[in-house]
């Protein structure tokens, strides 16, 4: 999520749990450390790939946050050790401003390492956008608030209802990506259509309306809408994967890590002397986030790896989000995927 809104959720938490006793203080200093496993932004990386893959890693380990959050309780009990409150209170005051951080991360698409030194899939629930007002807005009207009368007990008890709105948010957008999924995975095999793999993600700024992709046997996938709202079926597109691109790079560990990384989500392409390898799970057809070029092509027709480079990628504007949030209410017309998807092999 945004640096915003994970600075507001942090200061909600410690504002609920310590405000009693630090005041406002509590909102400073829980928006302060929520940020801190964003630091690993600081660090430098070689390539692009190894700048996505590499973030949200360590510093958002479930472990390792565990543990700088036992450390800076021993530390505030030393040198604190006449403050009004448990250090079981204050334990778990930081540990919850610093997990709900990778956690919150975790309900978006990007991937997040959770269980790292570990190395499973990175948890990708998918079931918020990056952005969304409605997550955020109220806990930054409760934080607001707070700092403007006071760590009040009315105070202190909007910030838990904004927390309790929040997280029952997150648990609203779970169920919508599973609706969709359910939806167009239903639509597709009344089709004919067989899915091998199928997931939703959320569209900019709402969990209303769904991007859902499905991969099928024969190396192709479908890039689909579907709107919580819809009563006629969803729109699909049927696109290449170019799975046979791929060989190139078969014993790449750069592209290795990106497979890992995006559970293989991802779609090769030939544009020009370039080989194109894009991450599907983020953006929309036509308007993937996240594309590299990783190989060109020799003088004798050959593909060669080379260090991946970021590849230039058209991610839409207001004329393209119009659309986006007026196929909430409206699936006529659909959205333009025929059209949008041109942009990907330029």
């Amino acid at each position: 999520m945004d640096s915003v809104t994970q600075a507001v959720l942090g200061a909600g938490i410690q504002g609920v749990m310590l405000g009693r006793f630090q005041g406002r203080r509590a909102l400073i200093y829980g928006a302060a450390l929520a940020t801190v496993p964003d630091l690993d932004v600081l660090m430098h990386y070689p390539d692009p790939v190894s700048l996505m893959t590499y973030h949200r890693g360590f510093s958002h380990s479930l472990f390792v946050l565990t543990g700088l959050a036992l450390l800076l309780t021993w530390l505030m009990r030393k040198y604190w050790p006449q403050a009004p409150y448990s250090g079981r209170r204050l334990f778990l005051t930081l540990w919850l401003v610093l997990v709900t951080h990778p956690v919150l991360d975790a309900f978006t698409v990007y991937g997040t390492q959770l269980f790292w030194p570990f190395t499973p899939i990175p948890e990708s629930w998918s079931a918020i956008f990056i952005i969304d007002p409605v997550y955020t807005v109220p806990l930054l009207a409760a934080v607001l608030f707070a700092i403007a009368v006071g760590m009040t007990d009315r105070a202190r008890r909007l910030l838990a209802a904004a927390l309790i709105f929040s997280t029952a948010y997150l648990g609203f957008g779970l169920a919508g990506r599973i609706m969709a999924e359910d939806r167009v995975r239903d639509a597709m095999r009344q089709q004919g259509i067989a899915v091998t793999e199928l997931r939703a993600v959320s569209m900019p700024f709402n969990t209303l309306v769904w991007r859902v992709i499905a991969k099928t046997a024969d190396g192709d996938y479908y890039e689909s809408v579907s709107s919580l709202f819809d009563r006629a079926p969803p729109e699909w597109l049927r696109q290449p994967l170019n799975l046979d691109l791929s060989r190139t790079l078969a014993d790449v560990p750069l592209h290795q890590r990106l497979r890992w990384f995006t559970d293989g989500w991802l779609r090769y392409d030939a544009i020009g002397d370039a080989l194109v390898v894009s991450d599907l799970r983020m953006g929309m057809a036509g308007h993937y986030t996240f594309r590299f070029k990783m190989a060109e092509r020799a003088a004798n027709g050959e593909w060669k790896p080379v260090t991946p480079a970021v590849w230039p990628s058209e991610r839409g504007g207001w004329a393209e989000l119009k659309l986006v949030l007026a196929r909430i209410l409206h699936s006529q017309p659909p959205l333009p995927l025929a059209e949008w998807s041109e942009l990907t092999t330029k």
